[in-house]
């Protein structure tokens, strides 16, 4: 189905003639709702390639997630009072623990369906981050993000800083052992701050550590005030991606000005509807099937303890792990303590790594000179070798910190030093980003070049015939099968590297 600019497709004329005056009265009752007329949303093309369902993905995993924690909030209590544990958990009873924990385990283990509705509150929450993530990192690789979505870019991006906030908020309710240890380390983080940390720190937790307010305070700051922003962010999202239209793949009858793929309704809604009864089945067959943190193992925090071998989610794995790597460096300045150790891995280095992420869309297009002309179609990865050898980069720069968060659990499994295992991570931290750019730059050349070259000569037929030289040679076919955004012929003359383009398709620039 093809669209016109705004993503929709046109509406053909009837060729009976003038409608009649009944057919006047209703279409004018209609109008008053387009929705009922078959309006320009109704009309509007999705693409039907798969990596587009990735931000469905999302937003399915944030409807689960609202749906359980609706549901959490009837049973759990957001209070540090402490009180002695009487419930069914007979290892537990007799202990003294907050009401927040104890109110966790009466979800567990007393109310019917709490285990089940609280591990797929998590389990949503892992896949909700995790979808974002993934999208981000199509969008990335595609350039989705250049002109005019750079907004819709940074709207994704706060989208994922602001789960990640609330991820840890919720992970820390509970206050067991586990989130306790996060909190802890999310206080020492506080106190690294130079001049106000500790001020930062005591206005938090409402004293000094633990203090008996930093659950009361998380509570309306994980159920209503991020929520608030999260729903607030993907409804300005999905606005701009409906006003924008979807970028979409080179193809046959795709140019800068329309949009390819299925209507709204009724493909789109069909696909899309199944896709969300899928994500709501698998998160509860994890729920049911795959335990996630089971707090009672970990029981109630204590300042004195702490659990071994303590994991956070995967998505604040990477710190942990760049606090693990950085060397223990500090500096007494005028009568304060500068904690280099922590400051730098947990403040500046996040700080930096989203301050390049926000920026990259606006960098690029700068010098590329892409920013004067509106971009709607997606790059494959290897035509742009520069942009896909950094984001691979960063992967394996983010994969070594998040192995690195483990070091101690790794070291015990596989019975070698952790020190030297430490040693190790802190050299690929540095070498192994660079050396994935580079061999990440020079396979998409060679890919690219290999493409040219079949589709130059053609596909080979198995066939090999004598040539009146006397010699002997291959006969050769079309290419007839494209994959999404493949060049076709005839092939442009341009650098290497440009795919062939439609008149009406601007050519990406070669980096």
């Amino acid at each position: 189905m093809s669209a016109p600019a705004g993503g929709t497709s046109g509406v053909g004329r009837s060729g009976a003639g003038e409608a009649s005056c009944g057919e006047r009265l209703v279409r004018s009752a209609d109008a008053r709702l387009p929705v009922l007329d078959g309006g320009p949303l109704l009309r509007k093309a999705f693409p039907d390639h798969w990596s587009f369902l990735l931000g469905e993905l999302a937003l399915y995993s944030l409807l689960v997630l609202f749906l359980t924690g609706i549901w959490l909030t009837l049973f759990f209590t957001p209070e540090m009072r402490e009180v002695v544990y009487a419930g069914p958990y007979a290892p537990l009873r007799g202990v003294r623990m907050s009401t927040a924990f104890a109110s966790t385990l009466h979800i567990s283990f007393d109310v019917r369906g709490g285990l089940l509705l609280r591990q797929a509150h998590h389990w949503a929450a892992l896949v909700f981050v995790a979808a974002i993530g993934v999208h981000l990192l199509r969008i990335f690789f595609t350039g989705a993000f250049r002109r005019p979505r750079e907004l819709n870019w940074v709207i994704g991006l706060t989208l994922f800083v602001v789960s990640l906030a609330e991820g840890f908020a919720g992970y820390s309710l509970p206050d067991d052992l586990l989130s306790g240890t996060g909190l802890r380390i999310a206080q020492g983080i506080m106190t690294s701050i130079p001049l106000v940390g500790t001020y930062v720190a005591f206005f938090v937790f409402g004293g000094a550590f633990p203090a008996h307010d930093i659950v009361t305070r998380l509570y309306p700051v994980h159920v209503l005030l991020l929520p608030g922003v999260l729903i607030a962010l993907v409804t300005v999202h999905l606005i701009l991606v409906v006003h924008l239209k979807h970028t979409q793949w080179r193809g046959p009858r795709r140019r800068v000005d329309n949009a390819v793929g299925k209507p709204f309704f009724a493909q789109f809604t069909a696909s899309s509807g199944g896709l969300s009864l899928i994500v709501f089945g698998v998160l509860v067959l994890l729920a049911a099937l795959a335990q996630v943190n089971p707090v009672w193992n970990y029981g109630p925090y204590r300042p004195d303890q702490a659990s071994t071998g303590a994991q956070p989610d995967w998505y604040v794995g990477f710190l942990e792990g760049a606090l693990r790597l950085m060397p223990a460096w500090e500096t007494n300045l005028a009568g304060h303590t500068l904690m280099w150790n922590v400051l730098l891995p947990a403040v500046v280095l996040p700080g930096l790594l989203f301050a390049v992420l926000y920026a990259y869309p606006f960098v690029e297009q700068r010098r590329t000179g892409e920013w004067r002309r509106e971009q709607h179609f997606c790059d494959r990865p290897r035509e742009r070798p520069v942009r896909t050898g950094l984001g691979v980069a960063g992967i394996v720069w983010y994969g070594v910190l998040l192995l690195a968060g483990g070091n101690d659990v790794v070291a015990q499994t596989f019975r070698i030093s952790v020190n030297a295992l430490t040693w190790v991570l802190r050299v690929a931290v540095v070498v192994l980003p660079a050396l994935a750019f580079l061999v990440t730059r020079w396979l998409c050349r060679a890919l690219t070049e290999a493409e040219r070259h079949r589709l130059a000569q053609g596909v080979s037929t198995g066939e090999v015939r004598q040539n009146i030289t006397g010699g002997y040679e291959s006969d050769h076919a079309p290419v007839a099968s494209f994959r999404p955004g493949a060049p076709r012929r005839p092939l442009t003359a341009a650098r290497t590297g440009t795919p062939s383009r439609t008149p009406r398709e601007p050519a990406p620039p070669d980096r």
